[in-house]
């Protein structure tokens, strides 16, 4: 009994001593920020693919969005004005190949969509 007892009082009082605390501090440069800022930036600035799924008066654009948004939920989707009518664009593809893979599933349920290159830069 006396050997048992031991057993507990040491796996017991082994556990706090093993224990680690400690602070962490993490360095960062500042040109990651700076680079973060730059990449964002151009995020906002470069072109993409998009999926043109419809047109027509604004309160139109605004149903074909709605309808967007519940088939396509993982998807941004935007309402463009383009002289005389609104627009509903999806999506923000960088590459080809993903703009077009996504377009087949677009496709199937809006049968009008059009797949939208990217507009091309003088900068």
């Amino acid at each position: 009994m006396k050997t048992v007892c031991y057993i507990a009082l040491m796996a017991f009082f082994g556990t706090f001593a093993t224990a680690q605390q400690g602070d962490i501090k993490i360095q960062q440069d500042d040109k990651i920020v700076e680079l973060l800022d730059i990449y964002e930036e151009y995020n906002k600035t470069s072109e993409y693919y998009r999926i043109q799924v419809g047109f027509g008066s604004y309160s139109k654009a605004q149903e074909l969005k709605s309808d967007v948004e519940i088939d396509f939920p993982n998807m941004p989707s935007k309402i463009d004005f383009d002289s005389p009518t609104y627009r509903v664009r999806l999506g923000r593809f960088k590459t080809k190949l993903e703009a077009e893979r996504k377009f087949k599933e677009v496709r199937a349920k809006y049968p009008d969509a059009m797949l939208l290159k990217p507009k091309k830069t003088t900068k």
